[in-house]
């Protein structure tokens, strides 16, 4: 019994670090705001979490987690499994994206937020480079890792312009984006 109460008030203390980096940033979510909104005392979130850190980068690991098409790391997804994937995070969590997208954006100040950001994107990129090269045979390992990283920077654009703008195609122009990437004829002769 005191371990579900102790796992129902982790969840509680996780959704509130949630809505409030979602609604005001690192910055307005302090450990009293995170208490009030879970309804929980400081007592209890010591005993779940040494720092607001540790309770950001849980829920920071669980937005990038919500991106995986395949978690099991197979190497089965394709490019459009990636997408969608991606499509379907920004579209069934708004909340979360939303984190995601501000840590994104703000956690470059934290070196423990900015390490665990940098290397999510790395990882991105490299499952986004083994997709295409799985499914566009003909092309470069140097090639891949081009379209890879232009595929998800632009992804993140389009995630923050439906963060910002309620009602933006983030569907529309996630697909269109990544054929307009993988479209034969984009050659390493142009990449810097």
């Amino acid at each position: 019994m005191r371990y579900k109460a102790g796992l129902e008030t982790r969840d509680r203390i996780i959704g509130a670090t949630r809505r409030l980096i979602a609604a005001g940033g690192l910055e307005k979510t302090t450990i009293k705001a995170i208490c009030e909104e879970a309804g929980v005392l400081p007592g209890s979130f010591y005993n779940l979490f040494d720092s607001k850190e540790q309770a950001v980068l849980t829920v920071v690991r669980d937005a990038i987690d919500a991106v995986d098409p395949d978690p099991g790391r197979e190497g089965t997804d394709t490019v459009d499994d990636l997408v969608d994937a991606y499509i379907q995070f920004l579209e069934d969590d708004a909340d979360l994206a939303s984190v995601y997208i501000r840590i994104a954006l703000s956690g470059a100040r934290d070196q423990e937020l900015k390490g665990r950001v940098l290397r999510h994107h790395e990882g991105r990129v490299a499952r986004f480079a083994s997709a295409i090269q799985r499914q566009y045979g003909d092309v470069s390992e140097a090639e891949a890792h081009r379209k890879a990283e232009t595929l998800v920077v632009g992804l993140n654009g389009v995630a923050l312009h439906g963060t910002v703008a309620p009602g933006f195609d983030v569907a529309t122009h996630a697909r269109a984006l990544a054929a307009d990437v993988t479209a034969p004829g984009l050659s390493d002769q142009h990449a810097p």
